[in-house]
């Protein structure tokens, strides 16, 4: 499904070079996955990202200059991906919007030659290394960034969240094990949180590969339980986690089921019937009383992204990430002009920044030109099926060192 969102008067101006340097509109492009094996999140995020593009131009745009975008549903598949960036290459892209792991990673050279940064919805640590100082870094990715801590970031916190709650329960050498399918994105913090997790003092158990398509995985379910791991960490999403967890229930696992920043929200809670799911956040929970959700509320209003769907915090990490590129987009049209350079320093003009409008949403933010791990701080929930319905509450929340040998790591 492709949908071309723009304003009329964008339209007009055609597109290309005249449009760009007039400055009238700049195109961006927009990956979504609203059918493939991520759709159970992308369905949130993308329509977060799309409606806050669509409210900015609504009022004022960037200080005058339409975001005319595209939206494609690649359904998950990296050569789509990759065709559809190239496409968008004779439209004179000037940013855009990502999605998965695979296809951000697989794209890192190309907007990197291209002078085209991209706001992914991938929290690859690997996407946060923009020299390619730490040997550890797959590439170097001076064009990549995203919202909220890092895939391995998060595993850590949760990692340390999990010793403290172990020797709290008098488990003095707790087993961690991870699991996920062979794929960048459950890989991603893998071997990163592994690591942490012995230098922590875990005992470290061999991973399980869980499809990310959901199943029956009691075979999984049974390794674990002889791993006799009491924390386990969970790469999937959606239906996989579901299936996962009502698995491991069935065969009788005894564990802690900690989630990667896709695998926790009220829709798989509420579909698992989970009991003390753990989880991480960089947002608040919608409803929640702080300033920026009124914003969040007229973009919601406006949009029609969600339809009748309940709002998920997913959604909202796509409101942040739009806001941070625009206002990079005004540092840039401020600052030489709106070209995919200038607006790639414009992430690096603020300190501890929250983009206007949106105080105590989105969490103060610092990207440099040498470390583009833009949050190190992690909100750690527990979500459970109760009596009274769906409850999620904040347990503990941790401000992670920027460690040199962390970063793209």
């Amino acid at each position: 499904m492709k949908q071309t969102l723009a304003a009329v008067a964008a339209l007009s101006l055609g597109l290309g070079a005249s449009a760009a340097s007039a400055q009238d509109s700049v195109f961006v492009g927009q990956l979504v996955d609203l059918t493939g094996p991520t759709s159970f999140v992308g369905s949130h995020y993308g329509p977060g990202v799309s409606d806050a593009l669509n409210y900015i131009n609504a009022n004022g745009g960037v200080d005058g200059t339409t975001i005319e975008f595209e939206s494609v549903d690649y359904a998950y598949k990296v050569p789509e991906a990759i065709a559809t960036y190239k496409r968008w290459g004779s439209r004179d892209i000037v940013a855009m919007q990502g999605w998965g792991t695979g296809d951000t990673e697989a794209l890192i050279s190309f907007v990197a030659k291209d002078k085209v940064p991209v706001w992914s919805a991938s929290y690859s640590a690997h996407l946060t290394d923009p020299t390619g100082k730490n040997p550890k870094t797959k590439k170097p990715a001076p064009y990549n960034f995203f919202y909220g801590p890092s895939y391995s970031d998060a595993c850590r916190a949760l990692a340390q969240w999990a010793m403290e709650d172990a020797k709290a329960n008098g488990v003095e050498t707790p087993t961690f094990l991870h699991t996920g399918d062979n794929h960048p994105y459950p890989n991603a913090p893998k071997e990163a949180c592994a690591e942490y997790a012995a230098e922590l003092g875990f005992t470290v158990a061999a991973p399980v590969v869980v499809p990310l398509k959901p199943g029956d995985f009691k075979a999984q379910c049974l390794t674990i339980k002889e791993s006799g791991a009491q924390y386990v960490y969970m790469g999937n999403l959606g239906g996989s986690v579901v299936s996962m967890l009502k698995s491991c229930d069935t065969v009788g696992v005894e564990a802690t089921y900690m989630g990667n920043p896709w695998a926790g929200d009220y829709l798989t809670i509420e579909a698992a019937e989970a009991k003390n799911l753990i989880f991480p956040s960089a947002t608040p929970f919608f409803g929640q009383d702080v300033p920026g959700m009124a914003l969040v509320e007229k973009i919601i209003e406006a949009g029609q992204g969600m339809g009748d769907k309940k709002v998920t915090h997913h959604y909202i990490r796509g409101i942040c990430t739009a806001y941070y590129m625009k206002e990079a987009m005004e540092w840039a049209k401020a600052n030489g002009g709106l070209t995919g350079e200038n607006i790639r320093n414009g992430m690096y003009a603020k300190q501890d920044w929250v983009p206007a409008g949106l105080e105590g949403v989105c969490l103060p933010s610092t990207w440099t030109n040498e470390d583009h791990r833009g949050l190190m701080t992690v909100a750690i929930n527990r979500g459970s099926v109760t009596d009274d319905g769906v409850v999620i509450e904040r347990i503990a929340e941790t401000t992670l060192p920027r460690r040199d040998d962390w970063i793209g790591y």
